[in-house]
This record gives C-alpha cells, structure tokens and sequence, in this order.
C-alpha cells in the first residue's frame, strides 16, 4: 500500500479531499499533517478517523525535523499539500504567519521531499520514479481583473495583499525545484471554493450564521467585488484528478464558471433561508455594508479550459445546486450545537 502525505488536512478543503480521496483510492495510506491552528478542526475528519487507511500527526510543516521524520517512517511516495494561512483579513493584520507558514513550511517541504525522492538534480532515486508533490494555490497570485477576462495560466502574477503574495511566493519555489532539480511537482490554482466545513469566518458560513441568529450580516463596500465560486467537492475531483493525470511541472487553474458579486451571494442566501427556514422578516433586512478592506480585489474568475480539455474535467455542481446543499449542512451544523 502507497502512503501519501496531505498536510492540512484538518481544514476546510483538506478534510473534504482526504475523505473523497480514501473512499475512492482503497490501496492508499493517508498521513494527514495538521498543525491545528484555529482554522483546523480535527472533527472535520471525524468520518475516517478510525479508517486503518488514515493516520492524523499534529505538527507544524516549519518544524523540518518533524517532516523529516515523517518521511523516514512512511515512505511517502507523494505530498498534497494544503497547508497554509488564507485569510486575507488577517495577512493584513498580522503578515508575518502568512511569511511563516506559506513560504518557509512549503520550502522546507518540498526540500526534505527532494532529499528523499533524489539523489541530486534530475537524479531520481529508484522506488520514487512517480514520486508527485501537488501544491495547492490559490487565483488570488494572479491579483484583480477588470469587468471582463479570465485568468489563465499564463496569466502574470500580481498578488496584492500579504496573504496573495506569500502564496505567490510559495508558487514560485515549487516552479524552481521542478525547473532546478527536475523534481515532479504540480500545483493547482483555484478560485474561491465553498461548501460544507468551511471555517466561520468566511463569507458564506457568516452569512448563514449571521442571518439565522438575527445579527447584521456585514458586506464590504458596496458588495459589488465579484468572486468566481467552486463547490468544495468538485475542487476535490479536480485535485485527484491532476495529482494522477497532470503533466510534470504544469500548472491547471480549476476554476467554476459561476461569477457572483458578494451582495448577490447574500441575497441568494436569503431567499433561500427565507424559504426553509422563514423568520418574521426577510433575511434580507439584515443585510449591512460595513468599510471595504484595503486592497480589496475587484474581480477573480478563472478560466479552466486546460484542465477540461487535456483531463477531462467538469464542475458538476452549479452554484444554485451547490449553495442549496451548503445552507443545509451549516443548518444542521448551527441547529445541533
């Protein structure tokens, strides 16, 4: 049986990948490597956590003795890495763990993965000749787009907050150890995902939350910032889908065709709420705008033509089905705490 190493895997789009992933790859050992700051929650893997496939580490990816002793014990002969600080609020708050985690971690990573994966520049070590690190990242390198065009992946980098830029950089050193060292590494980028074990903060978890418990539901600026929305799930059937089929060294840009404005997202949310769970008035009246965060992108959408013609690709959610079944699972989440 194969090991792979997920790191992150305790927040919201690990924990969903790695029980999609062990539910259709019987013949793979996930160690999953969680520092569990406030955006992991070890009950987000409550599913597996007795699965003999499934093995959970608490630890920080900057702690290079730890990853090194982690490849030494499971031989891995992959890396997905999640792992990162992503909130943007809080890169402009404190920049200095997005610095932290989101380049030294993945430097120190994707280095003890070349240490045991190769002897020297293009120098593979026999046992590990499909050996795969899988970088996740993020559209926001690519900064702000106007009212028309995608990014692709040819787009030119221009982060803009602290958190863009650190991943931006993170991106850069997975480039350099495949163009270096002739390393097999892939990195996905992708657009704003939501759905079921997103972390509170987040836009669409607070609107829900924020509406049901008869709170201001706070929208920046004008809600006018536009956002390319991808169901968590089919996030995952990409990342699978690339980390066993993708060409060493590319990048694919996974992305939903489903653009919304923040202050639609809002008002979809309602509706819906109004309708499976009405209070006395429309949630609507909730609805607050609060002072827009500096540096705030206008537009993100994503162009995922690559990934659909060459793998064969395709969302299967749109953002009507997929908001639907995301209220349903914070609903149930709120009423059962």
């Amino acid at each position: 049986m194969k090991t792979i190493l997920i790191t992150g895997g305790a927040g919201f789009i690990g924990s969903n990948f790695i029980l999609y992933f062990l539910e259709n790859n019987k013949d793979t050992h996930i160690v999953n490597l969680d520092k569990l700051t406030y955006a992991g929650d070890i009950t987000n893997t409550k599913e597996v956590k007795n699965n003999p496939s499934y093995t959970f580490v608490e630890g920080d990816i900057c702690n290079r003795e730890l990853l090194e002793d982690l490849f030494n014990k499971y031989s891995f002969s992959g890396v997905i890495h999640f792992a990162a600080e992503s909130h943007v609020d809080n890169s402009i708050k404190n920049p200095s763990a997005f610095i932290d985690t989101n380049i030294t971690g993945t430097f120190n990573l994707i280095d003890v993965a070349k240490a045991y994966w190769m002897d020297g520049p293009n120098q593979i070590k026999t046992g590990f000749e499909a050996a795969r690190f899988h970088h996740i990242s993020t559209d926001e390198v690519y900064g702000t787009l106007g009212e028309t065009g995608l990014f692709t992946e040819q787009t030119p980098y221009a982060p803009n907050s602290p958190y863009s830029a650190s991943k931006a950089s993170s991106d850069f050193i997975v480039r350099s150890y495949f163009h270096t060292y002739g390393l097999n590494v892939i990195t996905t980028n992708c657009s704003n995902n939501y759905g079921p074990k997103q972390h509170n903060e987040k836009l669409i978890p607070t609107i829900i939350r924020k509406a049901i418990s008869g709170e201001n539901i706070p929208i920046y600026g004008d809600g006018k910032n536009i956002r390319d929305w991808l169901y968590v799930l089919d996030h995952c059937k990409g990342i699978e889908l690339v980390y066993k089929k993708g060409k060493a060294g590319e990048t694919y840009n996974i992305g939903g065709r489903n653009e919304r404005d923040n202050l639609c997202i809002v008002k979809t949310i309602c509706e819906i709420l109004d309708n499976v769970k009405p209070s006395k008035k429309s949630y609507k009246e909730q609805i607050t705008f609060v002072k827009d965060r500096p540096g705030h992108d206008f537009r993100y959408a994503i162009d995922a033509n690559k990934l659909e013609k060459e793998l064969g690709w395709k969302a299967d959610e749109n953002f009507e089905t997929g908001i639907k079944k995301t209220i349903e699972w914070y609903l149930n989440k709120y009423n059962n705490k």
